[in-house]
């Protein structure tokens, strides 16, 4: 099986001296492509910080990070920037809309940034706003939306540049346990059959009935169980 993410004592380091803050503390670990992986952990115990790491978004003081074999750390901002666009998907807690734009506009953006012909663009679109059931939501605000569909359109946003990797903060903080159900069955649905590997941060029980496994992180360090 194919490495998607690969991490050797990631540390993240923020202030000097007295004000150090330790985000990360020698974070080792593997996912393989194809899983949904979740890592799990209180408020402040380092999850978002790994996730903007893994994304490029975060440059760590410390370690390793290898996605599908790219070694962030040996890329420049222009090289991350490129990367981040043709390769990883981001869905944040809070949706990230752009609320003047309409549920089409908000998913073609992604394919306009990343240079795609407009007469290319239609049937991709199309096709993801159908996988999260929102083809009829087309011309619809997010204001115009429930938490729900704010989030399964960001959902299709995050995946119509086909990236290999989709990293979610929080992705079902905002929902109901229904709705929440339902997003997670998305997620499993899209490792299935779009062939992406999800690595989502959450402290949301529900979502160990729906992925392959969980990591936790406690005070920015992976506990063995």
């Amino acid at each position: 099986m194919t490495i998607a993410i690969k991490v050797e004592n990631l540390e993240r380091v923020y202030g000097s001296g007295e004000q150090q803050v330790r985000a990360l503390k020698k974070v080792s670990m593997q996912v393989m492509a194809g899983q949904f992986m979740a890592i799990k952990g209180r408020s402040g115990s380092g999850k978002t910080t790994l996730l903007n790491c893994l994304g490029g978004l975060d440059k760590p003081s410390a370690g390793s990070i290898e996605i599908f074999g790219s070694e962030l750390t040996r890329l420049n901002d222009d090289q991350l920037t490129k990367w981040r666009r043709e390769k990883v998907g981001f869905i944040f807690q809070s949706f990230g809309l752009l609320p003047t734009l309409s549920a089409y506009e908000n998913v073609e953006l992604m394919l306009r940034i990343n240079g795609v012909p407009f007469r290319q663009r239609g049937e991709r679109i199309e096709h993801c706003l159908g996988l999260v059931g929102l083809e009829k939501w087309a011309t619809h605000r997010p204001y115009e939306m429930s938490g729900g569909q704010q989030q399964r359109l960001a959902i299709a946003r995050a995946i119509v540049t086909k990236p290999q990797l989709i990293l979610a903060d929080e992705p079902t903080g905002e929902l109901d346990t229904e709705t929440a159900g339902i997003i997670l069955e998305l997620f499993q649905n899209i490792v299935a059959n779009e062939k992406m590997t999800i690595f989502a941060s959450t402290h949301d029980s529900l979502v160990d009935d729906y992925v392959d496994g969980v990591l936790q992180l406690h005070d920015g360090a992976i506990q063995v169980a």
